[in-house]
């Protein structure tokens, strides 16, 4: 895999939504395949020109109309970027996605918002922490989640000129410091007493977490497909966390499978299925979650025994 270039300036939004907002006009003008389906989701965010209106279309709160003419227009030689939040985005439409993209061998840019709770007021219909485990339940999907705009940015570049289906998950959380993006995992650190793989918007608290610790820490921005060559190339101790931002154990097969033939342990930290009812902060659900610096650093050290 080739690592995507990263662009990076002071003046550019530091959010990953508003940066995707910013880029929208511009991607569509540079190129003649690129058409934008919207359901209402960022449609008043948008300052279009009026040579590339056309081209960025608002099917209201049309969810499933908008994963079939995603579909329609892919079959036409058109590069559709499709984009709301993402429990609209991938579990109202699901069956379009299975047979409207999957079953005809359409590809699609599937943009998301909102992360798995950053609107927590706005309660479970906004939830959107198991996009990535329902996109395992059909073939042929990339999966990137950017741990902050700048590597949003370079994937959304590097992903419009093909006709694969990708889905590039934003959220509000960001780390401090874009990584390489598209080259598979990033060694951040290196330990001898086991390995902690730090998904997208995680890798900040995750390594504040482990600094006491003494442990090799991966940063993953794109989880399918999974990197499980360098997780088996980098191995210590064969015990493993893998820190996601979305529903918990989403990849710990995939991690299992990476280190067949090795005795190993692995535990997946994320998003619970239980249903939090007291709305919140994003830091209330965090904490309750514990994704947040104390309950990974109390999960890591456990399941290590330090």
């Amino acid at each position: 895999m080739t690592a995507f270039a990263l662009r990076t300036g002071t003046q550019r939004s530091l959010d990953q939504r508003e940066r995707f907002y910013d880029l929208l006009p511009e991607l569509v003008a540079a190129d003649p395949r690129v058409v934008v389906l919207l359901a209402d989701i960022g449609a008043g965010y948008l300052d279009v020109p009026p040579e590339v209106a056309d081209r960025i279309v608002n099917v209201g709160i049309r969810e499933q109309l908008l994963v079939s003419a995603a579909g329609g227009l892919a079959l036409s030689g058109m590069r559709p970027l499709v984009h709301t939040f993402a429990p609209f985005l991938l579990e109202r439409p699901y069956e379009q996605l299975k047979l409207d993209l999957g079953h005809q061998g359409a590809g699609a840019v599937l943009v998301s918002a909102g992360g798995s709770y950053d609107m927590p007021t706005a309660g479970e219909t906004h939830s959107g922490s198991r996009d990535v485990p329902l996109l395992d339940t059909v073939a042929g999907w990339t999966v990137h989640v950017p741990g902050n705009a700048d590597e949003a940015e370079a994937l959304i570049r590097a992903v419009l000129p093909g006709d694969d289906r990708v889905y590039v998950r934003l959220g509000a959380a960001s780390n401090a410091v874009a990584q390489p993006v598209g080259g598979g995992m990033t060694v951040l650190r290196r330990g001898s007493r086991g390995t902690v793989v730090a998904v997208g918007p995680t890798a900040d608290r995750t390594l504040a977490a482990v600094a006491d610790l003494d442990v090799t820490v991966l940063y993953a921005a794109t989880v399918r497909p999974f990197d499980g060559a360098t997780l088996r190339a980098t191995l210590t101790e064969p015990d493993v966390v893998l820190v996601e931002p979305y529903l918990a154990g989403a990849s710990t097969r995939f991690a299992a499978d990476a280190l067949s033939g090795i005795r190993h342990r692995v535990l997946g930290l994320g998003v619970g299925t239980a249903e939090l009812r007291r709305y919140g902060t994003v830091a209330d659900h965090d904490a309750a979650h514990g994704l947040d610096v104390a309950g990974i650093r109390r999960s890591v050290a456990g399941f290590l025994g330090s």
